[in-house]
């Protein structure tokens, strides 16, 4: 099992950045594969990013490619999104996620087992 904490949200402006962390507790965090969701107010849980176990690279979701840039240390048991270019309509909250290996679809929250408690971006006009 690992635990997860999020950190890093707040309010910006659109066209800022912001750079969001995810912390797990335990020694095995490159056997993870982490992911990384948005979820804005009434609506689904959205699939952002996703880094695959054992430096296997990253995944997006086309709206961010290029935009949004997620990463890993495994030495510091600790992942990051960051986030360029920020745009209103990108107010959620942010939440990482883990799953034990890769063999599974990282798009989907469904197959992840364990999730932080989340953190507030708010990307004002």
């Amino acid at each position: 099992q690992v635990q997860l904490i999020e950190s890093g949200g707040g309010l910006v402006q659109a066209g800022d950045s912001l750079r969001l962390s995810c912390a797990a507790d335990g020694q095995t965090f490159d056997l993870y594969t982490l992911g990384w969701f948005r979820q804005a107010q009434g609506k689904d849980r959205e699939f952002v990013a996703a880094l695959y176990w054992r430096a296997g690279g990253a995944k997006y979701a086309d709206s961010y490619q290029g935009r949004f840039t997620a990463s890993r240390d495994d030495d510091k048991n600790t992942a990051y999104l960051q986030m360029n270019s920020l745009k209103p309509l990108e107010t959620a909250v942010y939440y990482c996620a883990a799953r034990l290996g890769g063999a599974f679809d990282v798009t989907s929250p469904a197959a992840y087992y364990f999730w932080g408690q989340g953190t507030q971006v708010t990307v004002s006009s």
